[in-house]
This record gives structure tokens, C-alpha cells and sequence, in this order.
């Protein structure tokens, strides 16, 4: 893997609460064939986030996910499948559907290796997000953002090699946070990529969601928010690397395949 090296860009973001405004890609070279998921998690930099990896137990597949107070915020299982989300507009509460309880997102990485078996696990559990959209993409390059928008899910496919998602519904962005600066700015980054024309690794595809992180600042009541921590997965070859707080002396980078095959749960703490 090439050195890695995350470049802070001007803080970028509309009317979401900045502390909770995410930015996702996934994305597929055209030249290789390889598969990148990357994320920046923007929250209140007063929790504590960590690494969790468990390992293949029964019927569950092995995974690693990050986030906080038991619950994933973003990760990636043995078979390629990934997911994150980000906030949205509040939606009224859809009919016969709830908000995810518990850890959905351990869930669907235990149990789903495909885009479509995570689709019929949400459908099967009747969640429809009524405050953000989920984007799920697999080793196979297919991908999609699920919203709900007044009570209809909403399905959006990668087109071109690429899928993104911040902080308004793409079905609907009048709801609000648009414009969004963030998925311009990464949106930009990917067309001049692209027209180089030239291979891309891990570091090209992160410093496509480098444009769009959120420096540290004072919030409401003296509480610092920014970018908690941004990930950079290259699904094809199973490689993350993710940074603490815009920080790359606080920089982890695992090896998907050797962690996955280690017998034993395993928490990172990120510090």
C-alpha cells in the first residue's frame, strides 16, 4: 500500500448541524477494476469511538465496524459488502416501518454479502430511516443509497462508477442542506480524476473525501466537533486505513484478510 497521506481542505457544510454532517463515497476505477469505499464521520469529538472486528463465528460472517456505544456507524464484512449513512431531513414516520433498534449495522454486516440480501434484511425487519439515508455497495460493484421520501423508499444506483451521499435526499433536495459545498467538492474531485485517465489506489480516492472534512471547531455549550474520524476501504484487495481526528500520527491501517482470520474479537480504541 502506498503511503497515506490525508489533506485538510477548507471545512465545508450547509445548514445540517455541522457536528453530524457526513460525507461517503464508493467508487470504481475504471482502469483496475478495484473497489474503494471511503467515509468521513463528523461528529461531537467528546465520544469515544473504536474499531470493532469480530471474527467468523456460525452462521455469521466476519467484519469489522466502527462507531460507538455499540453501534456501527460504517464497516465492511469478509464477503465486500459496505455500508455507511448520513443524516438527513426528518421524514415523517412511514407506516408499518420503524427506525433501526439495536446494532443494525452489526447485523447486516453479520448476515448479508450481497446489496440485495442487505436490502431484504431491511425490508424483512420493516426499517425505513426517517433522519438519514444508508449507502450499500459489494465487492461485485454494485451499490445504492436507500432513503425514504414522503413514505416511498427510494433506491439510487451508482451510475459511472460512482455513488455518493452527504447530508440531503437525493430523491428530494429541496427537503434541505442543498446545495451541499461537501458533494460538490467531492463531486469535482472525482470528474478530475477521472479524466486523467490514470490508475487510482487507496490514497487518490481518499483525498476525493479529504475535500470534504470538517476541521475541528467549538460547538453549542463549548463541545468540539469536526471530522471524528475518516475510513478508506479498498474492498477489492481488503485493506482500511483510517484516521482519528484529521490526525495522521493517529493513523490505523489493518489488513482485512489477516484481521478476519484471527480467532477472536478484537476492539481498537481510537485515541
Amino acid at each position: 500500500m502506498k503511503p497515506f497521506i490525508l489533506l485538510c481542505w477548507l471545512c465545508l457544510f450547509t445548514g445540517v448541524l455541522p457536528a453530524a454532517a457526513c460525507s461517503i463515497l464508493y467508487y470504481i476505477d475504471a482502469q483496475t477494476g478495484k473497489i474503494y469505499a471511503v467515509n468521513n464521520e463528523d461528529y461531537w469529538y467528546d465520544v469515544n469511538p473504536y474499531i470493532k472486528i469480530l471474527p467468523h463465528k456460525d452462521n455469521q460472517l466476519a467484519r469489522l465496524w466502527y462507531g460507538w456505544n455499540g453501534r456501527a456507524q460504517g464497516g465492511v464484512n469478509e464477503a465486500g459488502l459496505f455500508f455507511d449513512g448520513a443524516t438527513t431531513p426528518l421524514e415523517k414516520r412511514i407506516k408499518g416501518y420503524s427506525n433501526p433498534s439495536g446494532n443494525l449495522g452489526d447485523e447486516i454486516l453479520a448476515t448479508c454479502s450481497t446489496v440485495e440480501e442487505a436490502l431484504t434484511l431491511l425490508e424483512e425487519k420493516k426499517v425505513a430511516l426517517t433522519d438519514g439515508h444508508m449507502l450499500l455497495g459489494d465487492r461485485f460493484g454494485h451499490a445504492t443509497v436507500v432513503e425514504w421520501v414522503d413514505g416511498k423508499r427510494n433506491l439510487i444506483n451508482i451510475k459511472d462508477n460512482v455513488l455518493m451521499a452527504t447530508n440531503f435526499l437525493l430523491t428530494d433536495k429541496e427537503k434541505g442542506n442543498y446545495p451541499c459545498p461537501r458533494y460538490a467538492a467531492m463531486e469535482a474531485a472525482v470528474k478530475q480524476l477521472q479524466a486523467a485517465g490514470k490508475p487510482a489506489g487507496l490514497k487518490e480516492i481518499g483525498n476525493i473525501a479529504a475535500r470534504a472534512v470538517q476541521p475541528k471547531a467549538m460547538g453549542p455549550h463549548h463541545r468540539e466537533y469536526g471530522t471524528l474520524y475518516s475510513s478508506f476501504i479498498n474492498i477489492t484487495d481488503m485493506e482500511l486505513v483510517l484516521v482519528y481526528k484529521l490526525d495522521n500520527s493517529k493513523l490505523t491501517k489493518l489488513d482485512l484478510k489477516a484481521e478476519f482470520a484471527k480467532p477472536t474479537e478484537q476492539t481498537i480504541r481510537l485515541q
